[in-house]
């Protein structure tokens, strides 16, 4: 396959809200949904050793950061697949409806938050892929107590989360979070606004890229970081916005469409300019970090429809 005709196949403008509307239903047998803390742990895992990720820890790179090496990462997933377990199981008894069993996953969420923390002493890697996983593991689980033959995950997502940027980011409270100051000062609504809008981002675009990719023959690497690519374009990421402003984000989207425009990870315009954007992001300590979560979810939603990958894992 040229290079040419690369470059055109993966160019996509599509809006991921209007893609996500013409994705396939999102309904999944009880096999499938007793799988998807394991399918998280795996995404997990997966995405911190994803190379290249611009200003983002890797198995190859500390990216933006000083604080955390793909160690850290090892010591926290450990702790996260424990608690999408633990979540998972929650949702699976819970008697109550999805808006209670949102209160309780949060609680539960909150006591994996401090484990964590002292796993990685202190260092935040992997918050955000907790709070989406967890809904999402929490959800499964809920989803199995009921006895249609298909399961609707992201209904019930959307179900748990209603109303939850108005509630926490809304009310005009105090600010004690990033998440609420950004959302006062800039209107972001961050990860609370992609999961309450039933994930938007990660069906509109990072599942289609990943299929694609996949289609065209990609290995697997080359393929997550096509659809982190992706993912760049198109994330109200607030991880970025906090650290470098509306302009750092501005710059993210900006270098995730050169990338794409190059032919992305499957050209050597594409590859170069990956590469230039690593040295960006590193230099003006810019990390993408809520793209790094959804192309996680991306990863268990992929493994969910479809079991397995279509390569082999080298």
């Amino acid at each position: 396959m040229s290079e040419a005709v690369t470059a055109k196949k993966f160019l996509s403008t599509e809006e991921p809200k209007q893609a996500a509307s013409q994705s396939t239903s999102f309904s999944f047998s009880a096999e499938g949904l007793d799988k998807l803390s394991l399918y998280l742990s795996q995404a997990i895992m997966l995405e911190v050793c994803v190379h290249p990720k611009p200003g983002l820890v890797t198995r190859c790179s500390r990216g933006a950061h000083t604080d955390m090496t793909i160690l850290t990462f090892a010591a926290s997933s450990a702790v996260l697949a424990h608690a999408f377990k633990n979540l998972y199981e929650l949702g699976l008894a819970f008697p109550r409806g999805p808006r209670q069993l949102f209160a309780k996953a949060r609680a539960l969420g909150a006591e994996a938050e401090k484990e964590l923390l002292r796993a990685t002493k202190g260092v935040n890697t992997q918050r955000g892929i907790l709070f989406s996983g967890g809904i999402l593991c929490a959800a499964a689980g809920h989803c199995l107590r009921d006895e249609r033959e298909k399961r609707e995950l992201l209904a019930t997502v959307r179900a748990m989360t209603k109303g939850l940027t108005e509630r926490e980011l809304q009310e005009g409270k105090k600010s004690k979070t990033a998440g609420e100051l950004l959302f006062q000062r800039y209107g972001i609504k961050g990860i609370r606004g992609e999961i309450e809008a039933g994930l938007p981002c990660v069906t509109g675009r990072g599942l289609p890229a990943l299929e694609e990719a996949f289609a065209a023959g990609a290995d697997l690497n080359d393929a997550l970081v096509h659809a982190f690519v992706c993912l760049m374009a198109v994330t109200e990421d607030s991880n970025v916005i906090w650290r470098a402003g509306l302009e750092g984000a501005r710059q993210v989207k900006e270098q995730a469409e050169k990338i794409l425009s190059a032919g992305s990870v499957f050209t050597a315009k594409g590859r170069a300019a990956l590469a230039e954007a690593e040295d960006i992001f590193a230099a003006r300590r810019i990390s993408p970090g809520g793209s790094a979560d959804l192309l996680s979810v991306t990863i268990a939603l992929y493994l969910l429809k479809h079991k397995e990958f279509p390569t082999a894992i080298l």
